[in-house]
């Protein structure tokens, strides 16, 4: 069994999202749910089918990094295959992550639930969309200059009129597109704050208007025609909200409060199932309990593979778990065993791959990123000393990013296994300088292993 180190480099790239319902991206996924403490995922999935009929709105964040995509492609996967018809996007395709309100969020929506719907031969009369798009693009041609962009007009029922103008038009019936005709707006506005401030104080005061028309005209009548194609119902899974900047919004509110927590009750308006991301300083916000107020229960978080237990002792089963994502990426396919038995074609020995798992923490990217800078540097079996060379470097780089106030709260997490309220949150956990742990009883934080050797970690 011959390693490809090509192809080994690129299924290790940190920045590649594993699609699960692609049969390669399926074979290098791991479960890695009963070392993460919970099935966070079932859980998701479980609160979607009992409710059945009954419109469910569920939060999810995690770590940046910490594989949420993978398992929201997983959750996809087995809904599909239970009946559901699923519409996952990543939000960043349509939405400036540094400047985000409600009428984005919508219009990305219903972009990507039209586009999902006609791709599926679903049949929509948008009219009040078409009509507020129409509007829309009035106003901007009329207020920004160079701004010239075509709708067709509203069909009108019983009216004969044609669709002629070419943009908004699919290119292979010449009907309406809602899709096409709100992505020539989202993509002017992800480019440019003026259109995008326009765009708002044009759309904000008719939120309500828009939470109607994707309730009656896209997802009421989607609902009906999945159901006389035996579809057990529609799922929306919005992925990458949990990027949005945590930066101040309107009065001092910051984004992520301000969109989830001010605005929730208009999120969760949609009349179908829906899994929003969200970002994990919520979790830690002193307006957690607002949030869960307005969702009706808690926000999943997906925690990292425990590597250590909570009383220091080494978790086995999360570190075969890490070892097997490794072997897996360099010989997919093959039994656990087999793959032991070339390990030396990928690293030199069991106890680098052990030192690649542990210091990595359990946060999957970590432990790509530095799988994939060891292959940068040099064909595998991968040396205990260049690895060791990959780690310091890695290191030096998270170091010199930490203050002497945040050492002081690292020595503190490390000796407490906590983390307090938002300002903690904001200083170790964005940074990912801490991670949180789970098992069946309870959670707690550790510290990034990358910073255990530091020298300034055992300095008061």
């Amino acid at each position: 069994m011959a390693l490809s180190v090509s192809q080994l480099f690129r299924v290790c790239n940190p920045s590649k999202t594993l699609d699960l319902s692609k049969p390669e991206d399926a074979q290098y996924y791991i479960d890695f749910s009963e070392v993460r403490g919970s099935d966070v995922v079932n859980e998701l999935r479980r609160t979607i089918v009992l409710s059945e009929d009954e419109p469910t709105c569920q939060l999810f964040t995690g770590h940046i990094g910490c594989g949420k995509s993978t398992e929201l492609s997983r959750l996809k996967m087995t809904l599909e295959k239970q009946g559901y018809h699923v519409v996952y996007f990543e939000s960043s395709e349509d939405l400036d992550m540094a400047d985000v309100d409600i009428s984005d969020i919508l219009l990305a929506i219903a972009r990507q639930v039209s586009r999902s719907l006609e791709d599926t031969k679903i049949r929509l009369e948008p009219t009040r969309f078409q009509r507020l798009l129409q509007g829309t693009v009035a106003l901007l041609n009329s207020e920004v200059t160079g701004f010239k962009l075509k709708l067709p007009e509203v069909q009108v029922a019983g009216s004969g009129m044609k669709l002629t103008e070419e943009v908004g038009l699919t290119e292979s019936e010449g009907e309406y597109s809602l899709s096409f005709g709100i992505g020539q707006l989202t993509t002017r506005a992800k480019d440019s704050k003026d259109i995008r401030t326009l765009l708002r104080q044009h759309l904000e005061p008719r939120v309500n208007i828009i939470l109607e028309a994707l309730n009656r005209e896209l997802i009421g009548p989607a609902q009906q025609q999945l159901a006389q194609r035996g579809k057990a119902g529609l799922v929306v899974m919005i992925d990458n909200l949990d990027r949005i900047d945590n930066k101040p919004k309107l009065q001092e509110r910051r984004q992520p409060e301000y969109l989830f927590v001010d605005r929730g009750d208009q999120l969760k308006q949609l009349q179908c199932h829906i899994v929003y991301t969200i970002p994990l300083i919520l979790a830690f916000s002193n307006e957690k309990e607002n949030l869960i107020n307005r969702f009706g229960s808690e926000p999943q978080i997906l925690p990292m593979v425990r590597t250590y237990n909570r009383n220091g002792d080494l978790c086995p089963e999360g570190l075969s778990a890490l070892r097997q994502m490794v072997l897996s990426r360099a010989f997919p396919g093959q039994t656990l065993e087999a793959q032991l038995a070339t390990l030396s074609a990928v690293v030199d020995g069991q106890g680098t791959l052990d030192t690649l798992c542990l210091i990595s923490g359990g946060h999957v990217r970590n432990l790509l990123v530095l799988l994939h800078s060891c292959l940068k540097k040099a064909d595998p079996p991968v040396s205990k000393r260049l690895l060791d060379r990959v780690i310091s470097q890695r290191r030096s780089e998270i170091s010199k990013t930490i203050t002497a106030d945040e050492w002081r709260l690292l020595r503190q997490v490390q000796q407490d296994k906590a983390v307090q309220g938002e300002e903690e949150y904001q200083t170790l956990l964005r940074s990912l300088f801490v991670f949180e742990y789970r098992d069946e009883d309870q959670s707690w934080f550790d510290l990034n292993p990358l910073l255990l050797e530091a020298e300034a970690l055992r300095h008061d």
